[in-house]
């Protein structure tokens, strides 16, 4: 399903850059002269995003709200408040699977730094006890710490979106390592990485107007305590996943779709309700050891099968053919790593991480 990009008619221009813990890549197309001044502006807005709501930089907006809400109301800037009012409403629909004072477990498993300067953090508190204010201010109900790295890359990518359409571009695609939004008249082919076979990717579909984020732990987990451990983690018991599972959610929206990764992840079968209401769908990919391929499970394909936490045995897979499908993985029919670089720019394929 690799369809070529729809030629248009004036500039067109691919860019990189290092943001938000990857590599950024914005492309557009629009009048000559008009497309440089774009990109440079949408990359401008991914950079507030990173400065406002960064874990590491101790002069974010979330540093700091983690430093002094529990103390006294902290007041933040509209960006930082859209994306902690859109996670209440996030954890509130999944009844706290989405969560983002998860920051003391992953700082604990090694994924996010230790601050001397930030209070200790109760045991008993979560996404309840973050308290939003009239005034755009926050405040702790309990020493909460929190990490909003689920939900704000996707809010840069559609920030960046938002600054190339407001710049006149007739399409755009934004992809955040993961987080992919894309506007106009551009059909991009959407691949994964292979869960047990990372160099390798599966082609998905395509996706047009709209966004997909990606959420897989082959290149970020880590060892702690003699055992691998993944950031991954499930908020109500504050454990690590140690699923290989990838998980892909298309929505309209980048925001949405990069925290409902995070929901699908925790409970798949919990999930299903969620993903309707915020018009998405989930695609996960797991390892098929029989086969030795993967097996897909597709959220959207019947709404009598809800998602559910472990894939059908082959005896049953003839029942849910409709929302289940295998790929078989073989090197030599899918691009190599040194090949995929040139596919992306020529064919429009996006891979995610």
């Amino acid at each position: 399903m690799n369809t070529p990009i729809t030629q248009l008619t004036g500039e067109q221009q691919v860019r990189a850059r290092p943001l938000l813990g990857t590599m950024v890549e914005i492309a557009a197309s629009g009048a000559e002269g008009c497309v440089t001044p774009a990109i440079a502006q949408a990359f401008a807005a991914i950079a507030e995003v990173q400065a406002l709501m960064s874990y590491q930089d101790p002069a974010s907006d979330l540093s700091h709200i983690n430093q002094y809400a529990f103390e006294e109301p902290v007041a933040v800037h509209a960006h930082t408040w859209q994306v902690l009012r859109a996670a209440g409403e996030l954890s509130e629909a999944s009844d706290g699977l989405f969560d983002i004072t998860i920051a003391p477990t992953l700082t604990r498993l090694g994924f996010l730094p230790r601050h001397a300067h930030f209070p200790r953090a109760s045991r008993h508190g979560d996404w309840r006890h973050v308290a939003l204010l009239p005034g755009q201010r926050v405040q702790f109900l309990r020493r909460v710490r929190i990490d909003l790295s689920g939900i704000a890359k996707g809010y840069a990518v559609d920030l960046a979106i938002r600054a190339l359409q407001a710049a006149g571009m007739q399409s755009g695609r934004v992809n955040a390592g993961g987080d992919l939004r894309v506007f106009g008249a551009t059909g991009q082919a959407l691949h994964v990485r292979a869960p047990q076979a990372p160099t390798l990717a599966i082609p998905l579909g395509q996706i047009s107007n709209g966004a997909a984020a990606t959420s897989a732990a082959y290149f970020t987990q880590r060892r702690h305590a003699q055992r691998t451990v993944t950031p991954l983690i499930h908020p109500h018991t504050h454990t690590a996943s140690a699923s290989a599972r990838s998980v892909t959610v298309l929505a309209p929206d980048c925001m949405h779709a990069d925290a409902l990764t995070k929901i699908v992840h925790a409970d798949p079968a919990l999930a299903t309700p969620i993903l309707q209401r915020y018009q998405a769908r989930a695609l996960i990919v797991e390892h098929d050891p029989a086969s030795g391929g993967c097996r897909i499970f597709d959220s959207a394909a019947t709404s009598a099968c809800p998602l559910s936490g472990s894939l059908p045995p082959a005896g049953e897979r003839d029942e849910v053919s409709l929302r289940m499908f295998k790929v078989a993985l073989s090197p030599s029919s899918l691009p190599q790593a040194g090949e995929r670089d040139e596919v992306s720019l020529r064919e429009g394929s996006v891979e995610l991480a």
